[in-house]
């Protein structure tokens, strides 16, 4: 009973859901284009992009970013070694019109991750590697959150 009431408030307020065929965020499935990868991080963000948004079917928009980590000690032995990294990192993203290139919105996805390197030093340089996508996936997830939130004040 109580979630027919809410299924009726809802649908009196205009509520769509974005991923309906009238929702804001279908139109960004199948239609998001992203800038080509230039780094190992740019490919893990785009690869995940795409995932989320779907195989580009007819571009209507193209996502340019920036991608931005920074490594830093935070375990460090009484022999002054680090034994754990916590990777920080942030992403600056515009989308554009893919027609006009007008600038339709704006944002930044900032997380962290860390990565142990107490190991050997190739389970230490596969870890950072593992961290570094973690950490991708993490700001891409943002980034189809924040543009799925927004999706709706789109053009037509």
């Amino acid at each position: 009973m109580l979630r027919l009431v809410a299924l009726a408030a809802l649908a009196g307020c205009g509520f769509t859901p974005a991923y309906a065929p009238s929702g804001g965020a279908a139109k960004l499935l199948g239609g998001v284009q992203t800038d080509d990868p230039k780094t190992r991080d740019d490919f893990a963000l785009t690869r995940r992009l795409s995932e989320r948004f779907g195989p580009v079917e007819s571009a209507r928009y193209r996502l340019s970013y920036k991608v931005t980590t920074r490594a830093i000690g935070q375990a460090i032995t009484p022999e002054n070694a680090t034994t754990r990294y916590s990777l920080s990192g942030n992403v600056d993203y515009t989308l554009h019109d893919i027609a006009t290139d007008a600038v339709l919105l704006t944002g930044r996805a900032a997380s962290f991750t860390s990565w142990s390197a107490s190991g050997t030093v190739v389970a230490s340089n596969a870890a950072e590697e593992d961290a570094h996508r973690r950490l991708m996936v993490i700001l891409a997830d943002q980034i189809v959150t924040k543009l799925t939130a927004q999706a709706g004040s789109l053009p037509q």
